[in-house]
């Protein structure tokens, strides 16, 4: 599935896929394709009937 966040760092849209078969909570860093900054993504899935319910992204600068 694929889904849009903003980088929290440049504010540039940016494209993620998220593997739905990777668990309901997932964590990962991932580098902006803009800035090439880090970024800390978190994807929680939650229960639904079709594939885009109660999906929640969150991303946060994952400097440090």
């Amino acid at each position: 599935m694929d889904v849009v966040a903003q980088c929290p760092h440049c504010g540039e849209p940016l494209d993620l896929y998220i593997d739905e078969a990777g668990g309901i909570t997932q964590r990962y860093i991932e580098d902006c394709s803009v800035c090439c900054r880090p970024i800390e993504v978190e994807v929680v899935l939650g229960p639904g009937d079709d594939e885009h319910d109660d999906v929640r992204v969150s991303v946060r600068a994952a400097d440090g």
